[in-house]
Parts: structure tokens; sequence; C-alpha cells
């Protein structure tokens, strides 16, 4: 996508727009950092799903989780509140634990279940938002969720060895999946790149595709590729008795995705987290 006009940017912003630089990341989408008149700082984000991110975004922030304020969104563009990005200071961890539970705890709208009001993406790669039939973010088994809503999606892309494995799987997961878990606000890709520390001491958390499921799923995420940092796990508590299984067949989807996404380097992860299964 090119960069946008200076009067668009100006018209959203509110005044003159004097600076714009690329920020690192942007595999699915482009971001810039946006320099104004007043010497301020906002973050433009462009893309498709603009409005979707907006709304997950403003999600999250009604539970009390740390996220930057939207500011103004287009059809291709969002405009967020600057986070100056900073290490993590001592008890960053464990507030993220607390403020990430409250999030999953936090009482889902009425008629909610699994899944979320409207698809979403990860680049080419689509997140469906409920099971055929049934209204978006509606759906109440959770395993069949899982299968065809996650795990099955776009398997016809694999080779058939692999296909075939997660099929079997898929059809033992009644058997390993709670049946109705709490449909939590999940923020969807929760790994550290997605957690911006800033100078205060706080975290942010930034790049949602969020959907409502098993709270675990977040967390299974966010060790997909490394560990937390000191605190999180006291301060976000307890898991019922079963999670390291579990936690084994939610990063199962994520190591798909990043499967179709950047190629076969990820199928040897793939392979391990089945052949642990």
């Amino acid at each position: 996508m090119s960069d946008p006009s200076s009067a668009l940017l100006a018209d959203l912003v509110g005044q003159p727009v004097t600076g714009m630089r690329q920020l690192q990341g942007g595999d699915l989408s482009e971001v810039r950092l946006l320099t104004l008149a007043d010497g301020s700082h906002r973050v433009a984000k462009l893309g498709s799903h603009a409005r979707a991110e907006a709304g997950m975004l403003e999600a999250m922030a009604r539970t009390g989780a740390p996220v930057p304020k939207v500011l103004e969104v287009r059809s291709l563009m969002l405009i967020l509140e600057h986070l100056p990005e900073s290490h993590a200071l001592p008890g960053a961890w464990g507030r993220l634990g607390r403020r990430l539970r409250a999030m999953h705890d936090a009482p889902a709208p009425e008629g909610a279940g699994y899944g979320w009001p409207e698809d979403y993406a990860f680049g080419p790669v689509p997140i469906p938002c409920g099971l055929p039939g049934e209204a978006p973010g509606t759906a109440t088994d959770w395993p069949r969720f899982w299968a065809e809503a996650r795990l099955l999606q776009g398997i016809e892309t694999l080779p058939m060895p692999l296909a075939r494995r997660i099929e079997a799987l898929a059809q033992r997961l009644p058997d390993m999946l709670p049946a109705a878990p709490r449909p939590s606000l999940l923020h969807g890709d929760l790994w550290a790149g997605n957690l911006l520390f800033g100078p205060s001491g706080n975290v942010h958390l930034i790049d949602p595709a969020c959907a409502r499921g098993d709270a675990e799923v977040d967390l299974a995420m966010l060790h997909l590729f490394g560990q937390p940092g000191p605190g999180f796990t006291a301060n976000y508590g307890s898991l019922p008795p079963g999670w390291g299984m579990r936690r084994v067949i939610y990063q199962l989807w994520p190591a798909l995705v990043h499967l179709r996404l950047f190629g076969p380097s990820y199928r040897t992860l793939v392979v391990d987290l089945l052949d642990r299964l």
C-alpha cells in the first residue's frame, strides 16, 4: 500500500504531518510513525482490516486491558496514540499477568459464544468468525470450533501426510478439550512481539486478532516462541488440570499459520507439536 496523502493524514489527526517513517514489524500490515506539527506523534496502521482492528482494541479497552487508544479510523487506516517503547521494568510481567487474567474473566456480552462478530485474517490466512450455519461469534461447541474454524482451515494447502495427521487430531478434540469453557475475550495473537513495554513500566497489548474462546489459547501463544517473564504466571493464576496437553493443541494453530505465511521452515515446529500429542 502506498503512503497516504498529507491532506488525508492532516484531516485524520487534526494538524499538519511534518514527518513519517515506517516502524519495524509490518509482516501483515504497514505501520507508520507520524510526527505532527506540534511535535507530538501518532501511529498510523494501513490495511483492509483497520475498522476490525479498531473494534477489537475498543473491546479490549472496555475490560480494562492496556491497549493503545483508538483516535480515528477510516476504511483502510487506523490512527492510534503513540506509546514510546522501552524494556520490561521490574514488576511489568506481573502486572501483565493480572491484567490479562482480568480481561479473560470479564463477562461476555449476552448471546456471545466462540468466535467473533466478523471474519479477520493474518494477511492471506483467513480467521473465520464462526461455524457454518451459525451466526458469527455464537458457536457453542468449543472442540468443534477449534477443529473447523482453526485447525482444519486451509488444510488443503498442506502436504497430504501432514493434513491426515491434523484431520485425525481434529476428530479426537472432543476427548481432549473442554466442551464449553468460558468464552473469554482473547487477544488472539499474543506473542512477545505484540507486547509493548513503555518507559513507565506499563505494558500494552497491540496488534490483536480477537476472538472469544478458551483463555488458555492466549497463554499457549505467549509460550510458543518464548516464556513470559518473572511474576507473570503467579499473577495470572492457576489453570485447570491437563493444561499441558491443551497448550500443545492450541499452539498448533499459530504454528500452522506460520507455515502457511512463511513457508517450510515452520514445518518442523508443526510436526514436533503433533508428535508431542
